[in-house]
């Protein structure tokens, strides 16, 4: 089943404006932008366009960073990651496409903390969904989505950005 191409659009307004808003009223400038290969990386370009064009934008790939090689195999696809920025005392806003159980995030901070100290690290998901594992969450979120145990969200694109809600298993 596909989500409606406004449930997309609308989940990214509303992730924008909570950033804004977020970074507005923590008095946090000259931010930096990772988003998490690969859903997160789009939605991080889409956010770079609606916040601040000249915001430094990069992406990570937390391959070697995941506790579940038991359960994907020891092949992953790897990819650069790609930060053409200081990480030590920068304001890092971390996007993810989907928020579910927490460890994409965990594996993302632990590559973060591998290149250096931030200031701080604002959490943005364009969807936060139930089945949390860890204590993560995130500071801003497009949108929140119930879904079955045997049913997850895909984000394809980057053009157009588009969600779908699968079966498995």
């Amino acid at each position: 089943m596909t989500i409606a191409d406004t449930d997309t659009n609308s989940a990214l307004q509303a992730l924008t404006h909570c950033l804004k808003d977020h970074l507005s009223s923590n008095s946090i400038q000259s931010p930096v932008m990772l988003g998490i290969h690969t859903g997160g990386a789009w939605v991080a370009e889409e956010l770079q366009v609606s916040i601040d064009k000249e915001m430094p934008l990069g992406s990570l790939d937390i391959s070697f960073y995941r506790d579940d090689f038991s359960r994907i195999g020891m092949n992953p696809q790897v990819r650069p990651s790609h930060i053409p920025f200081e990480v030590d005392d920068k304001h890092i806003i971390l996007v993810d496409d989907v928020l579910y159980t927490g460890r994409t995030i965990r594996a993302a901070l632990n590559e973060i903390f591998a290149y250096g100290r931030p200031a701080s690290v604002i959490l943005a998901v364009l969807i936060e969904r139930d089945g949390k594992q860890l204590p993560i969450s995130a500071d801003c979120v497009g949108n929140q989505v119930a879904l079955a145990d045997n049913q997850q969200i895909k984000l394809s694109g980057p053009e157009p950005l588009k969600l779908e809600i699968i079966e498995v298993g």
